[in-house]
């Protein structure tokens, strides 16, 4: 589930930062179309990721339940830091891709 939570986290982070809005409110300047596309299509990749590793630990019964848990958890996160701590978001989403294979590796 940690997995899943942090593939999560960082999907979600990577649609947010696909919108010019907020990618200047966390970098400082515009996405180019570019990289709008690669953080729009890594953020659904990763989500799709989350999902696998929800279902490939309890199954599709209680992985789909625990993967949108998941992914409210997450998203309530983004949604809270983003107001008040914008950089902890972003570095919170850093942690979280690198952490993420320590955490596949650790409940394999």
């Amino acid at each position: 589930m940690l997995l899943a939570l942090l593939l999560c986290y960082a999907g979600f982070t990577a649609l947010c930062l696909s919108m010019p809005r907020h990618h200047d409110q966390l970098l400082g300047n515009k996405p180019t179309a570019q990289r709008r596309r690669t953080l729009h299509l890594g953020g659904w990749l990763l989500l799709g990721l989350s999902l696998w590793a929800a279902v490939s630990i309890n199954g599709w019964s209680f992985g789909l339940v625990d993967w949108f848990a998941v992914l409210m958890i997450s998203a309530l996160a983004l949604v809270l830091l983003l107001p008040y701590r914008p950089r902890l978001a972003l570095a919170l989403a850093g942690v979280s891709l690198l952490a993420s294979p320590v955490a596949a590796w650790a409940f394999n």
